[in-house]
This record gives structure tokens, C-alpha cells and sequence, in this order.
């Protein structure tokens, strides 16, 4: 997701739905933003998203979208629930929010250590795995090597 995506969602997602705004149904959204009807249900309960009613159908705004967006987005880079709601709901469309620009500030730096740490030790994973891998093919070889010396 870009910076301007990620600004529109935000700004998005805390407006009024429009009255003539076009709603989408729970299964066109599901298929849009690649996840389960269940995961829609999931961050329903947690009121991380509100959507119309329509008897049992389950209509979908602009602002649930963009609050989506922003959902899976800190889903992504590893915030929990909890934090992705606290943040969206810090936002104050009659304010400046700096408030939630300063909290999501925050959050991300923790997040972007974390997952620095996380990238350091997956290198030195991969690093041993590599040399392991290196040292099987080397004693493979020189298996095959004696073999063939001892058959000829």
C-alpha cells in the first residue's frame, strides 16, 4: 500500500457514510480485500469495522473500507488488533490528530525494532542453514569420490 492509500484510508475511515454512497455486500468485499467472510464477521465483533444492516445482509460503506485497508495493513507489518483499533479510533476528523499520528509514531518505531530483530535472526538462520547445506553437498561429493576411486 502507498503513503497517499494509506493517508486516503485513513482520512476515509472516519467519515459518515454518504447517502448516496454505493454500498458492497459482505462476499464482493470478502473476494476485494482477499480475506474470509469469517475474518469480516471477526473484526465486526471487535468493532474494528460497523456496517449497514439490511434485514441479515451486511453492507459495506467507503469508511468500512478504508478501515479495512488500514486493518490488514497493521496486520501486516505485525501490530495486534488491539493497537490497529486504538489507533484508527484516536483519529478526530474536526482536529489536527496528533494525538493518533503521534501514538501510531510510536507504535511503528516498537514494530520497526521488532522487526528488525526478527530480520537479524532470520539471517543468521539462513546463514547457518546455507553453511550446513554447504558441508552435506562437500561430504556427499566426497562419498561419491572415494566411491568411484574404490571402484575403479
Amino acid at each position: 500500500m502507498k503513503t497517499n492509500d494509506l493517508a486516503e484510508a485513513a482520512t476515509s475511515a472516519a467519515g459518515e457514510p454518504h447517502e448516496s454512497e454505493e454500498l458492497t455486500r459482505i462476499g464482493e468485499m470478502a473476494k476485494h480485500f482477499g480475506v474470509t467472510l469469517r475474518t469480516l464477521r471477526f473484526y465486526e465483533d471487535k468493532g474494528l469495522i460497523n456496517p449497514q444492516r439490511d434485514g441479515a445482509t451486511r453492507l459495506y460503506s467507503h469508511r468500512d473500507k478504508a478501515r479495512l485497508k488500514l486493518i490488514l495493513l497493521g496486520r501486516k507489518v505485525g501490530f495486534s488488533l488491539r493497537d490497529v483499533k486504538q489507533m484508527m479510533d484516536l483519529y478526530d476528523p474536526s482536529g489536527s490528530n496528533a494525538r493518533q499520528l503521534k501514538v501510531a509514531l510510536e507504535k511503528s518505531e516498537k514494530q520497526m525494532a521488532r522487526l528488525q530483530k526478527q530480520r537479524a535472526l532470520l539471517d543468521e538462520a539462513i546463514a547457518d542453514l546455507s553453511r550446513s547445506m554447504d558441508e552435506a553437498r562437500q561430504m556427499l561429493s566426497g562419498n561419491m569420490s572415494a566411491r568411484q576411486t574404490a571402484a575403479a
